[in-house]
């Protein structure tokens, strides 16, 4: 693996530390990413989650005696796009055998790159603005997967082990970012922006919960302020962001502990254990001389073209980064809400409908709050904006408007003929107003609380007058003109 203490720490910005007062938090990232491929990356093996075990399999990629590896062309492009979407510089580029002896790669070394990878010197920019330098971003071949039966789950303690190759060789991208992440928030945010990009460009489906992304954190600490790089532990088995967080927390809070102990960390690969909330031990960490690389005799060196590279910067779509720009410019929201519209993928419909002419603030609502489903496909922007001047015009109150939603998510059209089926007609503004009379001669006393009360008790019994003239017109009143009728009834 990579030696992420071979380069000093940088940060554009800023950083608060992350552990209790003298200590500072260092962290580099190894981030491995199966590429969206139909096949493997040396053979014509399905390249499929979910399979019987070891049915997608070939001479190949169980590394049999004869047979011989050829490059999978797309595998290859889909790097270079990464590689480009990270700022990265994309080199001519060789693979190499890294050897090693365990059950879960049969022909006993990995193809991989080592000291010619195809992208170097790249950087993530988080949404706060700190920025995370990529050291590169290289292809490799995935490892089948061991199963390890009895004690605790692992190799030297198990009662047996089975091996499913069906994930040996398929094609990796592993980005390896520099040791300049100082919190745990920048460590998560790191993951979930690569995320984004991974899935903004094709490249992968980036689904942590399958392992098509899986995130080790090299992990150590150092006295604030200090410019060191002490000992370091590799943390595997992180299967979520928030994992990811907690797995940071507890190692460099056991770190600290070692060294105001007078002792020291000492270099080795761990295990995060979820259900314990812990890292445990692993292996001592090999040095890049005990894996013997040496270059892949049967491949040839990857040599891109400038018109290739040209290619790929062309046709690179707009990235997460430059798309809350362009959401936060045209609404004004708060960043949460535009990560959250943009990592949905409902960005573009927002601004096609804003574009329309209608209100920002209504369209960001109802697509927060009311279009969190995993198919919104039939939803047009024409129709988002039609929906909206409905609400805006006080035709459909939110309630309805929220109805109505649901049914071009379900079934497309027109937002008019989907109100119409329902029945939704905006209400007379005399019979609102008797309904409001009505209900304040019956709740005198809450009456008397939203007229004389303090701050708190006229919003609460604003909150209870609404709730019961929506409970009586089922929900189609407009909100908003109720609560003008409250305010001057008051004041009158």
């Amino acid at each position: 693996m990579t030696d992420f203490h071979a380069a000093a720490a940088t940060a554009d910005t800023p950083i608060e530390p992350a552990l209790p007062e003298g200590w500072e938090l260092v962290v580099g990232l190894e981030v491995h990413v199966e590429l969206d491929t139909a096949t493997k990356l040396f053979c014509g093996c399905a390249n499929q989650f979910g399979s019987e075990p070891n049915t997608n399999v070939c001479p190949t990629c169980l590394g049999l005696p004869g047979s011989l590896p050829v490059m999978n062309g797309r595998a290859v492009e889909l790097a270079m796009i990464l590689g480009r979407a990270l700022g990265c510089t994309v080199n001519r580029s060789v693979m190499a055998r890294k050897n090693y002896f365990y059950p879960d790669m049969p022909k006993d070394f990995q193809t991989t790159q080592y000291d010619q990878p195809t992208n170097v010197d790249g950087r993530i920019v988080l949404g706060d603005g700190f920025v995370v330098g990529i050291e590169r971003a290289h292809i490799e071949e995935d490892t089948g997967k061991s199963t390890h039966i009895g004690g605790g789950g692992r190799i030297n303690d198990a009662l047996y082990s089975l091996v499913d190759y069906n994930r040996a060789g398929v094609p990796l991208v592993e980005i390896v970012s520099r040791p300049d992440v100082r919190t745990i928030e920048h460590a998560k945010a790191y993951v979930e922006e690569l995320r984004e990009i991974l899935i903004a460009t094709g490249v992968s489906d980036a689904r942590m919960e399958e392992g098509s992304m899986r995130v080790d954190a090299n992990v150590s600490v150092r006295p604030f302020g200090s410019g060191e790089l002490r000992t370091r532990c590799e943390i595997k088995n992180i299967n979520s962001v928030r994992s990811l967080g907690r797995a940071i927390e507890f190692e460099a809070q056991r770190h600290i502990d070692l060294w105001t102990s007078g002792d020291a960390p000492h270099q080795e690969t761990r295990h995060w254990d979820e259900e314990g909330g812990r890292t445990r031990s692993g292996r001592s960490k090999e040095d890049a001389d005990d894996y013997r690389y040496f270059q892949e005799p049967d491949l040839v060196p990857l040599e891109p073209t400038d018109e290739t590279i040209a290619a790929i910067d062309a046709a690179m779509p707009p990235l997460p980064s430059v798309r809350r720009t362009a959401l936060t410019d045209a609404t004004g929201a708060d960043p949460d809400t535009v990560g959250l519209l943009v990592a949905r993928g409902q960005d573009g419909l927002a601004l096609d409908a804003i574009a329309e002419g209608v209100d920002p603030d209504k369209v960001v609502t109802r697509l927060v709050n009311d279009l969190a489903v995993d198919d919104w496909s039939r939803v047009t922007a024409p129709a988002l904006a039609a929906l909206v001047r409905m609400e805006s015009a006080g035709d459909l109150s939110a309630t309805q408007a929220k109805q109505v939603l649901g049914d071009l998510a379900e079934k497309g059209g027109d937002p008019a003929a989907h109100a119409a089926e329902r029945g939704f007609e905006a209400m007379d503004t005399d019979e609102l107003e008797t309904l409001v009379d009505r209900l304040i001669a019956e709740h005198p006393d809450e009456w008397s609380r939203f007229t004389a009360g303090d701050d708190g008790d006229r919003k609460k019994m604003q909150g209870f007058f609404t709730g019961q003239i929506m409970k009586a017109t089922q929900g189609q009143a407009d909100g908003k003109a109720v609560a003008q009728i409250l305010g001057r009834k008051a004041s009158g």
